[in-house]
């Protein structure tokens, strides 16, 4: 009689239900690790927005502390040829428009000359707001940088400079994006109307009070979309530490 031989081995039923145990392991890992990658990157994305939004502001307020008090005549006339009264402090102060000299640059930072910086509002083209634009422009000096002033309008009590408009090019940077507004104040100080006055009285306006520097400058902004999982556009003040007289003519020596 012939003794039956035991057969070792692995039914197609198992192997169908191992199959299905892998696969199913396989997929709640690849659950898991796209859940991890999606974190992962939305994590980056607010981080970087953060960065962005606090190196912009930085940035913000380095151009304006760096103003640089330039004494220019307004016109393409030479000095020789001008009176005087065309010599004015080149800064242009307008609600959503600042035209100054400043150290503080972009791509150089504090470590390059000055630049003339051109910090405008402008209506955005992929969406409902605003943002806030610079264009930096080398100063080559007051002759050159007084061509971009057209003429010396009188005012009530001073004359106000009218310059050419400015235009957002290739070159030009947005330092904050998709805002609901954006509007600069400038913070004055008034005409002492008691010599033995030590403190004169200031005043915030969005447009010059007088033929002087400004002793502050206010940039406020707010997002379109308030989001409180992320850095959000605030306004700042810069403080300005000028002790020059904007209508006199100095001359390095």
């Amino acid at each position: 009689m012939k003794r039956r031989r035991s057969q070792a081995g692995t039914t197609l039923v198992e192997v169908l239900i191992a199959v299905t145990l892998l696969s199913l392991l396989f997929v709640a890992m690849s659950f898991a690790l796209r859940i991890g990658i999606n974190a992962y990157q939305k994590t980056t994305a607010k981080l970087m927005e953060d960065r962005r939004v606090a190196g912009a502001q930085r940035i913000l307020e380095s151009e304006i502390e760096g103003l640089l008090p330039a004494v220019t005549p307004c016109g393409n006339r030479p000095p020789a040829a001008q009176p005087d009264q065309s010599w004015f402090g080149f800064f242009q102060a307008a609600p959503s428009v600042m035209r100054f000299v400043s150290t503080f640059s972009l791509q150089e930072a504090w470590r390059g000359g000055p630049h003339i910086l051109e910090l405008f509002v402008i209506p955005r083209d992929d969406g409902p707001g605003v943002r806030l634009v610079v264009n930096e422009v080398p100063y080559y000096g007051p002759i050159a940088a007084g061509r971009l002033c057209t003429n010396l309008a009188p005012g009530d009590a001073f004359k106000i400079p009218q310059f050419l408009p400015v235009v957002a090019t290739g070159q030009s940077f947005v330092l904050a994006d998709k805002l609901a507004y954006c509007r600069f104040n400038y913070l004055w100080r008034l005409r002492k109307q008691n010599p033995a006055d030590v403190n004169p009285a200031t005043v915030w306006t969005p447009t010059p009070s007088n033929n002087d520097w400004p002793i502050a400058i206010r940039v406020e902004m707010a997002p379109v979309e308030t989001d409180p999982a992320t850095l959000q556009p605030l306004t700042i003040t810069a403080t300005l530490h000028l002790h020059l007289e904007s209508a006199i003519q100095y001359v390095d020596y």
